[in-house]
């Protein structure tokens, strides 16, 4: 089209990106070659962009190993899709092929108007943290460098079953296994790439640990070997071991949170080469928790790849025989708990999943949060950021979902709404409720629009993904619990939690939040509720409570207000509900989701589904909405409701106790705290202190602390150094009887005192102590008992007759009264 032009420029104009670089290398030193060695930026561009390899780089800010291709294909979740913008500049450029060819339109780091016009900018610096973008795929998962990984891409479709899923029904005569494990069994799988106890996290890398991933499970010996192949290395999995102790039963040892010893609850696993017509048994034998919901009706979730893909059927509930008893198997250390079932296969030779809840993985999350950006209308009111990076560099997100507004004023004067999830990461009943959540604020439906006028939400829905990903049931990487860390000053071992109640603690500065809810699971009680916190202020008294007892209405048949507790423990100091409490949100919230199901309404002895507890997310909204209300009458009729549930709670409490009370008077003085129960019965865990990598250095200072403590105590070497040592003692005990006899008052008896104690630190008697340490203690002790007289005559005027103070009692081996010992 312009060949002089072309021709020029070819001969003249050098790549700017290459230029620039050129000279600012040399200029601090680090380029010294000449300038033709300098690679071509438009090959080496080129070469980045058709290299999966760099598409998936998960290094943050460190050079990382390079993933074989086929990793980095299988790795590759989406391919990059360009914005429209981007799209009219290609279509401009496109026009001319000839501009094409040019070094420095090929360059990345330029950008052309859209009128062909050969004017090129720079373009604007990445972000240090990058923002989910249309514009370049999503990172995939880091994993601690100690974990294998296979390459498969796990994938499962939602479904929820046309008919209710009911309780198990237990029949009294379910078969309590006795655990032989693996001395007589076959060990048919282990996992042998985790931390050792006591270990901690160093670094993370994607794909886990470098190397060829080994074949753990068993090779089969032909088709008639009906061994089960077992699974469990890919996200949230978290199988340890798997024994089988008969031609269909196996023993499963579940692994604990990583760099810690316990946490043992949620499982996810992968089992193949399955047989249609047989019973199978799988006993887990080591859980940890005493009660469960597998003791009154919960069963497992069983996920068949082949009902997937020919029926679109997803995971559903199945199991017989359930049983949740005591390990006979102690090792003198803490009691474990099992689960056992049994469970007939739907077909030969299919991949099935087995599950403590339905699965929600980082993978999901950003899957969903993609097709928000890319979504035209969603990503106009839906702002996708990054919040922090974790402690394996996983990307923290932060949702800020809002309609604009009109005016200054109208955006000021917007309160928020603060949402969270998956701080547990075995908890995955909380993303689903999220889901639920998202799905219907960022509708089209005029009540969403309606929130989004009045509201800011900022939304964290996953804030463990480190946890999540490799499939623990409570902790972070640093081996705590993340809910007992919200008052945490240590930035860089919990950086999820620091940055949270940091960014709240902003957010309060720019405008009240109204509510503030973290989303959890349960496995010890059914139904959905919520822990709230309990104002003692009578201006807002009971006021906490409206917002629980507003959603409970709302969704009848899933929550249950009997079960909301708003006692604060000391031990629950650390929890996202209290310390966001206690920095000002009068409505903070943890929101009980649990893993079993409904004993409420159309619902009871059913299992929750996905739908479930989506749909709660939607009740969520609808539950803000009547809060909100301009109208306050149900505001008000809760709070008179709340007062009658209030007075009753008490005279059934007093009368427990045998005792009459009058409510008539000031009864709303009475503590709410004395009548409510504690929430000891929630899936607590007490704080463990430091972060792993720390508490082993806390116990390392405190070692070699006792060791010098021990050092000093190194006896003496010659008499005179015990000598001095010991006049030392003595003349401080001196000093520490005149100090006490000042205090009390004595000045006056002191006076009365020869002159060798008034003056007892120029006595003549005192150079003497390397000579005669006998000596001194005698004089020592005589002066004591000048003081102790002084003070026994003052007590004994001050005891009534009949109580003065015999010091012959006090002192039975003196034969001469004290008073002669003055002289």
């Amino acid at each position: 089209m312009f060949p002089a032009l072309e021709t020029h420029l070819k001969q003249t104009i050098p790549d700017p990106y290459e230029d620039f670089m050129y000279r600012h290398l040399q200029y601090y030193g680090y380029f010294k070659a000449q300038r033709g060695s300098l690679p071509n930026s438009a090959t080496h561009q080129h070469v980045r962009k058709n290299n999966p390899q760099y598409l998936l780089n998960g290094s943050l800010g460190e050079k990382d190993d390079l993933i074989p291709d086929t990793l980095q294909k299988e790795k590759l979740l989406w391919p990059i899709s360009l914005s429209s913008a981007v799209h009219r500049q290609i279509e401009a450029i496109n026009r001319d092929s000839h501009m094409l060819s040019l070094p420095h339109l090929r360059s990345r780091q330029l950008l052309y108007d859209e009128l062909d016009e050969v004017n090129p900018r720079l373009r604007e610096p990445q972000e240090l943290f990058s923002i989910l973008s249309t514009k370049r795929p999503l990172q995939a998962p880091r994993w601690p460098i100690e974990c294998e990984v296979i390459k498969e891409n796990i994938h499962h479709i939602e479904w929820a079953p046309p008919q209710p899923e009911y309780f198990y029904q237990p029949k009294g005569n379910e078969k309590v296994p006795e655990i032989v494990g693996e001395k007589k069994g076959t060990v048919v799988y282990q996992l042998d790439s985790v931390p050792t106890e006591g270990s901690y996290f160093t670094s993370s890398r994607v794909g886990g640990k470098r190397g060829i991933i080994k074949e753990l499970a068993v090779t089969l010996q032909g088709p008639e070997d009906n061994t089960l192949l077992f699974e469990s290395r890919f996200e949230s999995g978290n199988l340890q071991k798997a024994v089988r102790v008969d031609t269909y039963e196996y023993e499963l040892t579940l692994r604990t949170d990583l760099y810690t010893n316990k946490h043992t609850q949620w499982f996810y696993f992968r089992v193949q080469n399955t047989r249609r017509d047989a019973t199978y048994r799988f006993t887990i034998v080591n859980l940890l928790k005493p009660k469960s919901l597998y003791t009154v009706g919960m069963k497992p979730l069983l996920y068949s790849q082949l009902d997937a893909n020919t029926r679109n059927i997803g995971w559903r509930r199945e199991g017989n025989e359930i049983k949740y008893y005591k390990n006979n198997m102690d090792d003198g250390q803490q009691p474990f708990y099992c689960l056992t079932w049994t469970i007939q296969f739907p077909y030969d030779q299919d991949t099935c999943f087995f599950a403590h809840f339905y699965p929600y993985t980082y993978t999901d999350l950003q899957c969903y949060l993609l097709s928000v950006a890319n979504n035209p209308i969603q990503s106009q009111f839906c702002k996708l950021q990054t919040l922090c990076r974790s402690l394996a560099g996983n990307t923290v997100y932060l949702l800020t979902i809002t309609n604009p507004s009109q005016t200054p004023q109208e955006a000021a004067a917007k309160k928020a709404v603060v949402l969270s999830a998956r701080v547990h990461p075995g908890e995955s009943n909380g993303s689903w409720v999220m889901k639920g959540f998202l799905d219907f604020i960022l509708s089209n439906s005029p009540d969403a629009q309606l929130l989004r006028d009045i509201f800011v939400f900022k939304v964290l829905p996953m804030l463990n993904p480190d946890g999540v990903i490799v499939g623990n049931y409570r902790c972070s990487l640093a081996g705590r619990d993340l809910n007992r860390h919200y008052k945490t000053i240590l930035k860089e071992s919990f950086p999820c939690i620091w940055y949270t109640r940091n960014m709240i603690k902003r957010l309060l500065e720019e405008r009240e939040v109204l509510l503030y809810c973290d989303f959890h699971g349960h496995s010890r009680k059914n139904n959905i509720f919520l822990y709230g916190c309990n104002n003692n202020n009578r201006k807002y008294w009971l006021h906490e409570r409206v917002f629980p007892l507003m959603l409970c209405k709302n969704a009848p048949d899933k929550f249950s207000f009997h079960s909301c507790n708003f006692k604060v423990q000391k031990c629950k100091e650390g929890t996202g509900r209290v310390v966001m409490w206690r920095m000002g949100i009068l409505n903070s919230y943890t929101m009980e989701s649990t893993f079993g199901g409904s004993t409420l309404g159309n619902k009871r002895d059913t299992h929750f589904t996905i739908e479930d507890l989506k749909s709660l997310g939607y009740h969520v909204c609808d539950t803000l909405l009547d809060f909100c209300d301009p109208d306050q009458t149900k505001f008000t009729q809760c709070l008179a409701e709340l007062k009658e549930l209030l007075r009753q709670e008490i005279h059934k409490k007093f009368h427990e106790l045998g005792q009459d009370v009058d409510l008539e008077g000031s009864w709303s003085d009475i503590s709410l705290s004395d009548i409510e129960s504690s929430t000891s019965g929630s899936d607590s865990s007490l704080s463990d202190g430091l972060p792993v990598h720390l508490a082993n250095i806390a116990d390392e200072l405190t070692q070699k602390k006792k060791m010098f403590k021990k050092k000093k105590k190194k006896s003496l070497q010659t008499r005179k150094q015990r000598n001095e040592q010991y006049q030392k003692k003595l003349m401080q005990k001196l000093k520490l009887t005149e100090d006490t006899s000042e205090k009390a008052g004595f000045a006056s008896t002191l006076q009365k005192q020869p002159t060798f104690f008034k003056n007892s630190e120029n006595s003549s008697f005192l150079p003497m102590k390397n000579e005669n340490p006998r000596l001194n203690e005698v004089v020592f002790l005589f002066l004591t008992l000048c003081h102790t007289d002084s003070l026994t005559s003052r007590i004994s005027t001050s005891l009534p007759q009949g109580d003065k103070c015999n010091s012959h009692l006090r002192y039975p081996n003196l034969t001469v009264p004290l008073g002669a010992r003055k002289h």
